[in-house]
């Protein structure tokens, strides 16, 4: 692949096809005010150059704007002629199904020449005023601001024409990546000083190096990633024997993805442009407490209900503020943050700017302050200037991090965002999308590792299923605690075979779930009852193992192999509640003690691990290092295992035992 520097900054550019499309872009050049030559080719066009060959000079920056076999023939001229790249926008490739050999043939055409797409409406450089785009677009000339990465055209478009202050640099497309990928284009990007964060829609994450890569990089720089993940891959639609993977999915896959290479995730396009503001002015962000304020008891209530409801954390005033509070409030308001400071002291903008500056100088990480400007074209708006000038002078009193937030998102202007930006204050348009990207960004989560290497699974096309018995056998090698137990093929001797372990615990053999069908019988005492509960079951084999009567709490431990995130670990409630409970988290294969100790200190049923009650406490070193034995055991298959699932792992005050598990891998 070819310099990607020389496609998006480029000193000349050519325009190669005919119609509205090509026309388009050749008037957005000049309308971004690009001051390079622009050479338009086409046969027949007037004024146009007729061919490729006829170039005076290697364009560094191509729009080829044919069909999709003329796209093949253009690319080849071009890379033969020694342009920088090309944005294919023709579709019909990868993405149809009889499209897989045009794709290899564009790619052999394309040579070392950058390619972007096919499939895509191309990128806009608002930093050295480039467009090869062939629509609209909101972007206009900056000298500094972020960069946003689709592989959706017209999303990309749509979150160009944004209104709130977000000062766009570059917004580009991915298309359909037959050569060059979302993480390759993106690290290209970031490393231009003028770029101060970055922000992703991904449909797939694609090169999982090329990611761990670009945030290396971006960790590196100490620029922030923000990303919107959308789509389900197949495997996560396609029903699983295991309970782990019902409970986990792509979802969780790319959610412990992003965890560990330190990616800001958020749930809507809203929530990653409010979270992209954030990060142009403020930088990247460390996990913390907000605090907030509002002249009105309904906006505090809001916050405080908001903030709960996506684990965002509000800092407990200090004594300190509290008595400072109080000295300018009066003894009628209410001191608490959420704080409502009434308005009496609204439109004395020095008193709003201590009551800031006061709440700013606390623990909280970012102070919010909540306010919505009238209609200008309907009001006068004067009144409110105050609330502008004083978080101005709290911002320079603390040099704290101070947002206006509305809860409506039509309630500031997009001229006054822009203002409030240059001034160092962060403009956060909508209650609800606000919190959720201060949610992506100070809620509790694991310290980012980019540099940890990530197991990649096979393609798992042939697979073949353990049993209990061979899972076990397989677990009690890798040194995990596993029941004293035997098989048998009969009612008779299975209860011969039980009388040395009584009581005993019951199971049909080669069945999943066998809860579901009557195939688990627990707490056999005799002999006579294991050969009754036997003839019962829906099987002609068992297995039979010891009864743990002195289990504190019952663990999932299962991984799963995510063809497009890697492996997941996932922990919680186990037992024949499990997805009655869907207590669970998700981490990346291989986590540390640390992360899985933190994880299950997450679930609710923790106080129950911990002792609950007065009840004994469940041997938490030894259930973290049966979990990071499974762990061990999946990386050292490299990639050959699919999933494997102990449930429920029985903590007891001593012991983590595997009371039933299952692996399924390659034959």
């Amino acid at each position: 692949m070819g310099n990607l520097n020389r496609l998006f900054r480029p000193d000349s550019v050519a325009v190669i096809g005919g119609g509205a499309w090509c026309r388009s872009v050749i008037g957005g050049l000049h309308r971004i005010g690009f001051h390079g030559p622009v050479w338009h080719v086409h046969p027949n066009a007037e004024g146009a150059i007729r061919s490729i060959a006829d170039l005076p000079a290697a364009p560094d920056a191509c729009f080829i704007g044919v069909n999709r076999t003329a796209t093949i023939d253009c690319l080849r001229d071009l890379s033969a002629k020694g342009a920088g790249g090309a944005v294919c926008f023709a579709s019909g490739f990868a993405e149809t199904g009889d499209g897989a050999e045009l794709n290899a043939a564009l790619l052999a055409a394309a040579g070392d020449m950058a390619i972007v797409g096919p499939n895509c409406y191309g990128f806009v450089n608002a930093l050295d005023k480039v467009a090869l785009w062939p629509d609209v677009h909101g972007l206009i000339p900056l000298e500094s601001g972020v960069a946003i990465l689709t592989q959706s055209s017209n999303i990309a478009l749509n979150l160009s024409m944004q209104r709130r202050g977000l000062p766009i640099a570059f917004v580009g497309t991915a298309g359909n990546q037959a050569q060059t990928g979302l993480s390759q284009i993106a690290q290209s990007l970031i490393q231009d000083p003028r770029i101060t964060a970055l922000g992703l829609h991904i449909e797939g994450v694609g090169d999982l190096t090329a990611l761990q890569s670009l945030m290396q990089e971006a960790h590196l720089l100490g620029k922030p990633v923000v990303a919107l993940k959308s789509g389900r891959s197949e495997a996560a639609q396609t029903a699983a024997l295991s309970h782990t993977a019902s409970l986990s999915g792509s979802d969780a896959g790319a959610g412990a993805l992003f965890d560990r290479l330190g990616i800001l995730r958020v749930r809507s396009l809203d929530a990653l442009i409010e979270a992209l503001k954030h990060a142009h002015l403020y930088g990247p962000t460390t996990p913390g407490a907000i605090a907030s304020l509002s002249c009105s008891g309904g906006e505090a209530s809001l916050m405080a209900d908001g903030g709960d409801a996506r684990g965002l954390t509000f800092a407990p005033l200090t004594k300190a503020q509290d008595c400072a509070l109080e000295a300018v409030l009066g003894p009628l308001v209410t001191r608490a943050n959420p704080l409502d400071y009434h308005t009496f002291i609204w439109n004395d903008a020095p008193k709003m700017a201590e009551v800031y500056a006061i709440m700013a100088s606390g623990p909280a990480t970012l102070t919010v302050i909540v306010v919505d400007f009238p209609r200008q074209d309907r009001c006068q708006t004067d009144a409110w200037d105050c609330v502008e000038e004083a978080a101005i002078m709290a911002r320079q009193r603390t040099g704290k991090r101070i947002a206006l937030l509305t809860s409506l998102s039509e309630s500031l202007p997009e001229d006054m965002s822009a203002w409030l930006m240059q001034a160092g204050i962060l403009p956060l348009h909508g209650m609800d999308a606000a919190l959720d990207a201060l949610a992506g960004l100070y809620q509790p989560r694991q310290n980012a590792d980019t540099d940890r290497a990530i197991p990649q699974p096979a393609s798992h096309t042939d697979t073949t299923m353990r049993d209990e018995a061979e899972a076990k056998a397989i677990l009690a090698l890798c040194g995990l605690d596993v029941p004293r137990h035997a098989l048998a093929t009969s009612p008779e001797q299975a209860g011969r075979l039980a009388e040395s372990m009584l009581p005993v615990v019951l199971k049909a053999r080669g069945v999943a779930h066998k809860s579901d069908v009557g195939g688990v019988v627990m707490n056999l005492h005799s002999a006579d009852a294991v050969r009754k509960a036997a003839s019962a079951m829906p099987c002609d084999t068992y297995y039979m193992e010891e009864m743990i009567s002195d289990g504190v709490v019952e663990f999932l431990v299962g991984i799963v192999a995510d063809p497009a995130h890697g492996y997941v670990l996932t922990l919680g409630a186990g037992g024949v509640l499990t997805e009655l409970w869907r207590d669970t988290c998700h981490l990346l294969v291989p986590a540390t003690k640390t992360e899985i100790g933190a994880a299950l200190d997450g679930l609710r049923i923790a106080p129950l691990l911990h002792g609950y009650r007065s009840k004994p406490a469940g041997n938490r070193a030894a259930l973290i290092a049966a979990i990071m034995s499974v762990q061990d055991y999946v990386v050292a298959q490299e990639g050959r295992v699919a999933e494997i699932e102990i449930n429920p792992l029985i903590v007891t005050p001593t012991r983590a035992v595997v009371a039933d598990a299952l692996i399924r891998e390659e034959r």
